[in-house]
């Protein structure tokens, strides 16, 4: 059986699980809470970072860029970087944004002070970086939102890599209440899609101790 070390509201894990999950790969969690720093899981990542797949072929993958690469070239019977050279290359460059620049303005200010530090006991959040994060997921939602409106989904008409990386990032933020919909219906919209597919409901079924979502998080008709 693969073995995925992740943290649930890491959005890095969860699109690491979203998919495996598309590709109906079957594996098993286990929790890494890389701030213990374990000796034994540094052997398998020295980064310390987590997502880590261990596949069931032996293979350990570290980093959720190279996993997901890794594993739309041995299972390619479900595509999710594209089909033709332009959607891969919208593909990567969307999972690049999501992933730089989105984590960078809004995920590590947000998810980073409120959630993370606290898991982590790491002091209080900052407040400077909270409203620098709140300021900057409005502008992240619109451009987000605008992109919705003109394609069925992020990258073209099929879903990708790039929805995920979205995804995912938007669901660790909407846990902890951030996330004002209300900015873009269009990008609601979408989210509430992707919300729907099967491989989404397991991530709707995390809980952190200590820190309990908003009543809308895990409703698909939000």
């Amino acid at each position: 059986m693969r073995i995925l070390h992740h943290l649930p509201l890491s959005p890095y894990c969860r699109k690491v699980r979203l998919v495996l999950a598309e590709k109906k790969l079957p594996f098993e969690l286990r929790i890494e809470r890389v701030w213990n720093r374990r000796e034994e899981y540094l052997h398998l990542n020295p980064a310390g970072s987590v997502p880590t797949l261990v596949d069931d072929n032996g293979q350990v993958v570290a980093d959720s860029a190279v996993i997901c690469e890794y594993l739309d070239e041995l299972y390619p019977d479900t595509p999710l970087l594209g089909r033709s050279v332009a959607e891969r290359v919208e593909v990567r460059r969307l999972v690049a944004w999501f992933d730089g620049i989105f984590a960078r303005d809004v995920t590590r200010p947000l998810y980073g002070e409120k959630i993370f530090k606290r898991l982590a006991g790491r002091g209080n959040p900052d407040a400077g970086l909270l409203r620098a994060g709140y300021a900057n997921l409005r502008g992240h939602l619109e451009y987000l939102g605008w992109i919705a409106e003109t394609r069925r989904c992020l990258a073209g008409a099929d879903w990708t890599l790039a929805d995920f990386a979205a995804a995912a990032h938007l669901s660790v933020l909407d846990y902890g209440g951030d996330v004002d919909w209300s900015v873009s219906p269009a990008a609601k919209d979408w989210y509430a899609r992707v919300k729907c597919r099967p491989s989404f409901r397991p991530l709707l079924a995390d809980r952190v101790p200590g820190i309990e979502p908003p009543s809308h998080y895990d409703d698909l008709e939000f």
